[in-house]
């Protein structure tokens, strides 16, 4: 491991039960904390996250509002996010002047404009185990330490084929090699493409966001390159149980996120804009191309609208 990630990870890297609430509440004051969840068809898991992080917020004051980001449901996720008491939108009604792509980046982009914390808080709709240290976790550093700005969230996976301190395959097969080769400084993150995260919204409004499954390695990156890596932290949450996709849409996934890495680390030389994979039909093998974009999202401090929504000077 390169030794500012050894330092690091041994500086920056806490559990989930460092982060007591009594703790949390005294350091909290006046910052307004926002939580999205990013949702795409998951009318499954959403109801009983919202109705968590929701009890949470009532019981410690910890939470001040709960967004739900629809990317383009087909089922129910919206009404039973609605109906748990989160405030939803839906991508196509956020920024419309601006169009709508798809894709987990646009939803978290979006959702910025939508929420009104000063920290903002990232948690996948697909978790089957929700709990509240997942708020809490990752609230801690950041309501404890102005220099922190990002902070991951890293866990066991047990549904997944990989070692208890592991990441997924894309992270361990694609991730991990990019990063450890282009910016060994984060090789002491444990999970980098992890869903849960938070940061303040004075780092997201000033951060590109990369299409798809490629934001939270663009985020990471670009954090660690504006303000080193003193201003990223991670959290042990313990267990993280989920569903998981297949082969193919891992691959589609890892196109995305190497598309992200090489954006960063050759701008001038873009890469080819699609992945060909193979599928047997009737007997017969097909190729199959899907698109892999790279075009990024702007800060959101240059979007007009945002600028005249958060009062800045032009």
């Amino acid at each position: 491991m390169h030794p500012r990630a050894r330092r690091w990870f041994a500086q920056q890297t806490t559990a989930a039960g460092d982060w007591p609430v009594e703790r949390l509440r005294a350091a909290k004051d006046l910052t307004v904390v926002s939580v999205v969840l990013p949702a795409l068809n998951e009318e499954r898991t959403i109801g009983t996250i919202v109705e968590g992080i929701g009890k949470l917020a009532e019981r410690t004051s910890l939470v001040d509002e709960i967004v739900v980001l629809d990317s383009g449901s087909t089922d129910r996720t919206a009404e039973v996010a609605r109906q748990a008491g989160a405030s939803v939108f839906h991508r196509d009604d956020v920024l419309a002047d601006h169009g709508s792509r798809p894709g987990k980046g646009e939803a978290l982009w979006k959702a910025l404009y939508v929420t009104h914390g000063d920290v903002i808080v990232y948690v996948d709709a697909d978790l089957l185990d929700f709990g509240e240290h997942y708020i809490t976790g990752l609230l801690g550093p950041l309501l404890t330490d102005p220099e922190t700005l990002l902070v991951k969230a890293f866990y066991d996976r047990p549904l997944l084929d990989v070692s208890l301190t592991g990441g997924g395959r894309v992270t361990e097969l694609m991730a991990r090699p990019l990063l450890c080769a282009f910016f060994p400084e984060l090789a002491g993150v444990v999970q980098p493409l992890a869903g849960e995260y938070a940061a303040r919204r004075s780092l997201l409004e000033s951060l590109p966001f990369a299409p798809g499954y490629g934001v939270e390695t663009g985020l990471l990156i670009d954090t660690l390159g504006k303000h080193g890596l003193g201003a990223i932290a991670q959290v042990d949450l313990g267990e993280r149980t989920h569903g998981h996709q297949d082969t193919a849409a891992l691959g589609r996934m890892a196109a995305t996120i190497l598309s992200t890495v090489a954006a960063r680390v050759m701008p001038d030389h873009p890469l080819w804009p699609a992945l060909t994979q193979f599928q047997r039909e009737d007997g017969e093998l097909r190729a199959v191309d899907s698109v892999v974009s790279a075009q990024e999202r702007p800060p959101m401090t240059e979007v007009p609208e945002y600028r005249y929504r958060m009062k800045f000077p032009d």
